[in-house]
C-alpha cells in the first residue's frame, strides 16, 4: 500500500536539514513554526543537541499570528534575541506554517536586518520535502550570501560540503579530517569564519548530495573544483573496517545516501565484487547514477529489490534487515541516521528508534 510504514519511521523533513546545516556555525536560528517543528528538530534530528549549544528558536506563531502574517512579531523578537547574544548572522527557516500563508521571505528577510543589525537569510523549506533537500538550500543560501570574496588559495586547505549528521551519521567529522588532511569540513567543526573564506580552498569535496548546488556556486564564482566523494569509504582499508574483505565474485547491494554508496561501490569494485547496485531513500544525482541503480520510496520497493536482486551482500542500515526476510544472507551494518535515528558508532539518538 502506497505510503504505508510498518517497520521504517518518518524520515527528517527539510527543516530539520537546514538547521543541521546552520547548528554550529554562531548564527540564531528561528524556525517559523509554533513550536512543533522545533521540537522535532531538537528531539528527534539532531544528534548534537545534547552535547553542545546552539541559538535555534521557535517563532512562536499562534493561530491569528499565522493568519494575519504577523511578520513584525517574528521581526522584533528576532532583534531581541540578537540584543542579548553575541552572533554572526540570523537565519529563518521555513515550516509548513509559512509555506501555507506564503510567506514573503525577501521581505522579512530585510525588515529582520533592519531591525536586528544581523545579516539575514531565510531558508524556503517547507516541512513536506525531505532533510537532504533542506540542508541543499542551506548550503547554497549560506554561501551565496557569504562567500562573496575572492581570497589566496592556501595551498593543502580543502572544503568539505554535505557534512552533517543527517548525511553522515555521526557528531563530528574528525574521521573526515583524519582521511582528508586540511579539510575544513562546513557546518561541523568549522565556524562562519570558514564559509567567509570559501574562496580560499584548493578544492571542494562534497561528501553528499546535499552539498552538491554549493560547490557547483563556488566553482562558477571563484572557479573552485569540486569531486564526488566520501573519502571514509575508499580504498581496501575501508572495507575491511566494514568487515567487507572477501567481496570477490560477490554481488552487492549498497543502501545509503548516494555519494557514500558510490564511494563504497568503486571501493568494493576494485576488490573484485561482481556487481555492485546503490540505493537510496533519498537525492539522487545524475553525476553518480549509473545503470541499475535504485531510487526507493516505499517499503515495498526495498523488499521487492532484495527479493529479486539475487544478491550475495546487503549493505545498509539494520532498521531495514526485517525488510529483507530471508534474502541476502551476509548483511554488513552501515547505518544511516536520517533512516534510523542510529549513528555508525551503534547509538540511538531519537528517542523512539528514528529520525522523524
Amino acid at each position: 500500500m502506497r505510503g504505508l510504514r510498518m517497520y521504517l519511521t518518518p524520515f527528517a523533513p527539510d527543516q530539520s536539514g537546514a538547521v543541521s546545516v546552520l547548528f554550529e556555525l554562531g548564527g540564531i536560528i528561528v524556525i517559523c513554526d509554533a513550536g512543533g517543528c522545533t521540537g522535532n528538530v531538537c528531539g528527534f534530528d539532531e544528534p548534537r543537541w545534547h552535547a553542545m549549544r546552539s541559538a535555534v528558536f521557535s517563532a512562536g506563531l499562534r493561530d491569528m499570528d499565522a493568519i494575519l502574517g504577523r511578520d513584525d512579531k517574528l521581526v522584533a523578537s528576532l532583534a531581541d534575541a540578537a540584543s542579548k547574544m553575541d552572533a554572526r548572522f540570523a537565519a529563518v527557516v521555513g515550516t509548513p506554517v509559512p509555506a501555507v500563508i506564503a510567506t514573503d521571505y525577501r521581505a522579512l528577510s530585510r525588515m529582520s536586518e533592519r531591525k536586528s543589525g544581523l545579516a539575514t537569510i531565510c531558508i524556503d523549506t517547507s516541512g513536506t520535502r525531505l532533510y537532504d533537500d533542506g540542508a541543499r538550500k542551506a548550503y547554497r543560501v549560506l554561501f551565496d550570501r557569504f562567500a562573496t570574496e575572492q581570497q589566496p588559495v592556501e595551498p593543502g586547505r580543502i572544503g568539505v560540503l554535505g557534512a552533517n549528521p543527517l548525511d553522515l551519521s555521526c557528531t563530528s567529522a574528525d574521521e573526515l579530517r583524519a582521511a582528508l588532511p586540511g579539510a575544513v569540513c562546513y557546518g561541523m567543526g568549522s565556524g562562519f569564519d570558514d564559509v567567509l573564506r570559501a574562496s580560499s580552498v584548493e578544492r571542494n569535496v562534497v561528501v553528499a548530495p546535499s552539498g552538491l548546488a554549493a560547490a557547483q556556486l563556488l566553482e562558477e564564482r571563484f572557479g573552485t573544483p569540486y569531486e564526488l566523494a566520501d573519502p571514509r569509504f575508499a580504498g581496501e582499508e575501508a572495507l575491511a573496517k566494514l568487515g567487507l574483505d572477501d567481496v570477490r565474485d560477490k554481488r552487492v547491494l549498497v543502501v545509503q545516501q548516494q555519494v557514500s554508496a558510490h564511494t563504497l561501490r568503486e571501493s568494493l569494485r576494485a576488490q573484485g565484487a561482481a556487481s555492485v547496485t546503490c540505493a537510496t531513500w533519498f537525492m539522487q544525482l545524475d553525476e553518480l547514477r549509473e545503470e541499475g541503480d535504485v531510487r526507493l520510496a516505499e517499503e515495498d520497493d526495498f523488499a521487492e529489490l532484495v527479493r529479486e536482486g539475487g544478491f550475495d551482500v546487503l549493505v545498509g542500515d539494520p532498521a531495514l534487515w526485517p525488510l529483507a526476510g530471508d534474502f541476502a544472507p551476509e548483511r554488513v551494518s552501515l547505518p544511516h541516521f536520517a533512516l534510523s535515528g542510529t549513528l555508525q558508532d551503534g547509538s540511538s539518538y531519537a528517542p523512539h528508534g528514528g529520525a522523524r
